[in-house]
């Protein structure tokens, strides 16, 4: 049986569809015999699930140099 560390770790692969099938294998069982690995794998899915709703953009390099340089210059 896997760890819950490990868990974790393919539990968040398998919510970028990262995971191959011998890891959800190993992680369905782990689930069935840790409550609280379970309990973890439904809240990372809920919040995967918000994220993707509320189509979330991050900036690009350039605008992130810009933001931090207009920080610097008010400092």
């Amino acid at each position: 049986m896997i760890s819950c560390e490990e868990a974790a770790i393919i539990c968040n692969k398998s919510q970028y569809k990262e995971a191959t099938f011998l890891e959800k294998m190993k992680l369905r069982f782990h689930l069935f015999m840790c409550k609280t690995c379970s309990a973890f794998t439904k809240k990372n899915t809920e919040f995967t699930t918000l994220c993707e709703k509320a189509n979330l953009q991050s900036l690009s390099e350039m605008e992130k140099v810009k933001m931090k340089k207009e920080l610097r210059d008010k400092l």
